[in-house]
């Protein structure tokens, strides 16, 4: 069958290339044409355009590329229509997709099937009735989605979260080795992966940690932004290392992490790392006041919403201080008094989210819904 893929950043790109994989071992004859990235491209098939020249967010940044996203959307709207496949596979990324959806669901008969819900339950609940009406399947990998869509008379498929797939091949394909380890402690920094949210948290973030005087500073690069980027925000100096490419390696051998708010900070809670949530945005107290109107759930982080408590504490507009980000980090470092408390918390939400195998059962799923077969 002819699969085509739409993701909008790496961690879709990460996510979508795990599914291609599994829907090669169910699919013998699978062919992929995407719009994604690195990851995607090195399962086979053809890549139409890169995600990195589509990432962008932010009112401004959008408003300022606009006329180059459309013409995106445009091109990808033809090239599905002409490659005619079997299924339509979007991945997360709603702006953009939902919109594809919409146009391929009225001009066409081609499936389509959504891996990574929209976070409709946080904002944009309207958009439940585009999904309703456009997207024919839905594959979700957040256990509290099935809840909130059955509201809306939406049946979805609960499939279990990639993320803890990604870290058990990562910790299953490691060397056990002391020597990997680092030789003093170290505090992870993981801004985001866009420039707007790097240049918000960054500089915030590092002169917090470095007043651990005793703990050396690691970023874990995002694979779409170039090293020159960060040194913008890094103070004259300071001692930090940037690496790119090993960013659970990263993690997993950090007392602890700064991470802003999104993929990221579950799966640093996979990997048993404790964190502090920190999501700076310019206006802070009108952006508090607006959070409380416009939001529909209690937390931003993936970790807090999968518990249905606060296991990390979360930072956000103007809770995200140098003062505030000290306070918390001391509280999980070794010998803090907060850090088994998290950890705890940890092994409550992976116990939720369930076993690893996110994958193979939508690779199963989509292609026996695909080839006709009855389905659970």
């Amino acid at each position: 069958m002819k699969y085509y893929l739409i993701v909008g950043e790496a961690s879709g790109d990460l996510h979508a290339s795990n599914l291609m994989r599994a829907l090669k071992v169910r699919d013998a004859e699978a062919q992929f044409r995407f719009y994604g990235g690195d990851l995607m491209a090195a399962q086979g098939g053809e890549l139409v355009r890169h995600y990195r020249e589509m990432a962008y967010m932010g009112f401004i940044p959008v408003l300022m590329h606009l006329p180059t996203i459309l013409r995106g959307m445009r091109e990808c709207k033809n090239d599905i229509v002409g490659w005619k496949p079997d299924v339509l596979i979007l991945v997360d990324y709603p702006g953009f997709n939902l919109d594809v959806a919409k146009y391929i669901h009225k001009n066409t008969d081609i499936p389509i099937y959504y891996y990574i819900s929209p976070k409709t339950w946080a904002w944009k609940e309207y958009r439940i009735k585009t999904i309703r009406r456009d997207v024919d399947e839905m594959f979700s990998i957040l256990p509290f989605e099935v809840e909130f869509y059955r509201k809306h008379n939406y049946a979805i498929h609960y499939v279990g979260n990639p993320c803890v797939d990604a870290v058990k091949d990562f910790l299953d394909g490691r060397v056990d080795s002391s020597d990997s380890a680092p030789s003093v402690p170290t505090i992870a920094i993981l801004a985001g992966s866009r420039r707007q949210e790097i240049k918000d948290n960054l500089k915030m973030m590092l002169k917090a940690a470095s007043s651990f005087e005793n703990y050396r500073l690691v970023i874990a690069g995002a694979p779409s932004i170039e090293e020159d980027y960060y040194h913008r925000f890094i103070p004259k100096g300071m001692e930090v290392e940037i690496r790119f490419g090993e960013t659970y390696e990263t993690v997993l051998h950090a007392d602890a992490a700064l991470v802003t708010s999104g993929t990221a900070t579950l799966e640093t809670a996979l990997l048993r790392t404790p964190q502090v949530v920190c999501y700076y945005t310019p206006c802070g107290k009108l952006v508090k006041a607006l959070r409380a109107m416009l939001l529909k759930v209690p937390f931003i982080s993936l970790v807090n919403l999968i518990a249905g408590s606060e296991v990390v504490p979360e930072l956000v507009a103007d809770r995200m201080t140098v003062e505030n980000i000290c306070s918390y980090l001391r509280g999980i470092l070794p010998g803090g008094k907060d850090r088994q408390t998290m950890l705890d918390g940890y092994g409550r939400m992976a116990d939720i989210l369930g076993p690893a195998g996110a994958s193979e059962r939508t690779a199963e799923l989509m292609v026996k819904m695909l080839s006709g077969e009855e389905c659970m």
